[in-house]
């Protein structure tokens, strides 16, 4: 067992019985249904949405590298400048650069899941640079000192009480600050700093070859604030995020904002096709795109289990979950949990460190049914368990308890050989620990159906 996989279990454990824990996922993703379910019901068609959105994304895949050559011949004609990361460590030193070559010392950010994946923010402040979110879900977790919670709300399992609490700490407001006032507070604190930064950093939602575009959607603001004021620009984009055409986007960013949110449309959608030009009014001098890798080529190279890249963050996979739900976001440790972290994280960062996340599932199926672009997650997460197996990852004493269940399954001397008592016995010294200390294993019959069947028709002719 690896270390991850062992915090993970006591980790998961000791969540699952946290009760107020609990209690506010479950009040702020039944708030999340309700929308969502308003939200699909305004769509003619969904299903047919979310078949044509597969298959954008399939051949954007299929075709991966024309796609991205393209984008970049049409970003840089305007202006911006292409940085190929393979992995985190080069994505940082090329930003780092950037940062040296302008002199700067203040960062303002909007909310990233790349930059996450990539700890850039530890690693500009480790040399000197002030690194500021801006989104106000990763800014109240920035001041706790924590990762984000979930893929789309980072601070999903904190109530306004315990923000409250949190601002009246850090800030001197009152404890008793409504969310209203704590967002106004927020707005003070956040508005001088996208004014005097010297760069602004974003992700990006969706990247488009045809016309060499950064597509950013968001519903606060902050990542126009962050990619107007300051001088420079830096887009870090998975290389998965790029879509053929820009006329894409009236398919996907409804099904994002649907999926997301249950909005019909994020308040704020923005296109950002370079520098600003000659005659623009506002926008950054330099604007740069950082095309991460980061093991995603891995993923691509895998023939059967490829559509984990067609991803488009929505989140709606986590709120579906019932194990996200019972054990949160933080106890996965990767930057993107829940059902597609546990498809993606094994490639991305490594099948025998993580291989565990694939079997944190009850494969209810949930997961590939909401998504808004057909991604089969819970057959992914079968294939990844194939994949460990095929490895040799599995610990040898599951590899040898499955290969004597088999044997005894495939022939009927083997299996009626003990009888219930023994079988009960041997369940429970194998099996009792994996299956979980607090679940009580069923008692075997004494005689299986075989020898049951026999004897209740042993005088039929």
């Amino acid at each position: 067992m690896s270390q991850h996989s062992a915090q993970f279990l006591n980790d998961a454990e000791a969540k699952a019985f946290d009760l107020d824990h609990r209690r506010k996922i479950n009040f702020n993703i039944n708030k999340y249904d309700t929308a969502v379910a308003r939200g699909v019901s305004r769509f003619f068609d969904l299903e047919n949405s979310k078949k044509k959105a597969n298959i954008v994304k399939w051949r954007t895949m299929e075709n991966l590298e024309k796609y991205l050559v393209e984008f970049e011949a049409n970003f840089t004609r305007r202006g911006g400048k292409v940085i190929w990361a393979n992995d985190a460590e080069e994505a940082r030193k090329e930003v780092l650069a950037i940062f040296k070559k302008y002199n700067a010392k203040t960062m303002v950010k909007s909310k990233s899941m790349t930059t996450e994946e990539i700890e850039l923010n530890e690693y500009l402040e480790h040399n000197g640079i002030e690194a500021l979110e801006t989104d106000l879900g990763e800014y109240i977790v920035q001041l706790l000192g924590q990762k984000p919670y979930h893929i789309v709300t980072p601070a999903m399992h904190l109530s306004k009480e315990d923000i409250a609490k949190l601002f009246h700490e850090k800030f001197g407001t009152p404890i008793d600050s409504t969310p209203e006032q704590l967002t106004q507070k927020a707005r003070e604190l956040l508005r001088n700093k996208y004014v005097t930064a010297d760069i602004g950093i974003t992700g990006g939602n969706f990247l488009i070859a045809d016309t060499g575009s950064v597509c950013l959607t968001e519903n606060e603001g902050n990542a126009r604030l962050s990619t107007t004021f300051p001088k420079v620009h830096i887009a870090i984009v998975g290389i998965e995020k790029i879509v053929p055409s820009v006329y894409d986007l009236d398919l996907f960013w409804p099904l994002l904002a649907t999926h997301g949110t249950g909005q019909n449309l994020t308040v704020y959608n923005s296109i950002i096709s370079g520098p600003r030009q000659p005659e623009e009014m506002d926008g950054p001098d330099e604007m740069y795109v950082v095309l991460l890798d980061n093991g995603r080529t891995n993923l691509l190279a895998q023939k059967e289990q490829r559509q984990g890249l067609y991803c488009i963050r929505c989140g709606a996979c986590l709120n579906g979950c019932p194990v996200y739900k019972n054990i949160g976001g933080h106890t996965y440790e990767t930057t993107y949990s829940g059902p597609i972290g546990s498809i993606i994280t094994p490639h991305l960062q490594g099948m025998e460190e993580f291989k565990h996340l694939s079997y944190a599932s009850s494969l209810c199926g949930k997961c590939s049914e909401v998504c808004p672009v057909h991604i089969d997650i819970h057959k992914m997460l079968l294939l990844n368990r194939r994949d460990a197996v095929n490895e040799n990852l599995a610990p040898k004493s599951e590899m040898w308890t499955w290969y004597f269940w088999k044997k005894g399954m495939l022939k009927r001397n083997l299996m009626n050989m003990l009888g219930g008592r023994w079988k009960s016995f041997f369940l429970k010294r194998f099996a009792g620990n994996t299956w979980g200390k607090r679940r009580e294993l069923p008692p075997i019959a004494h005689k299986s159906f075989n020898e049951q069947w026999r004897e209740m028709h042993k005088n039929v002719k």
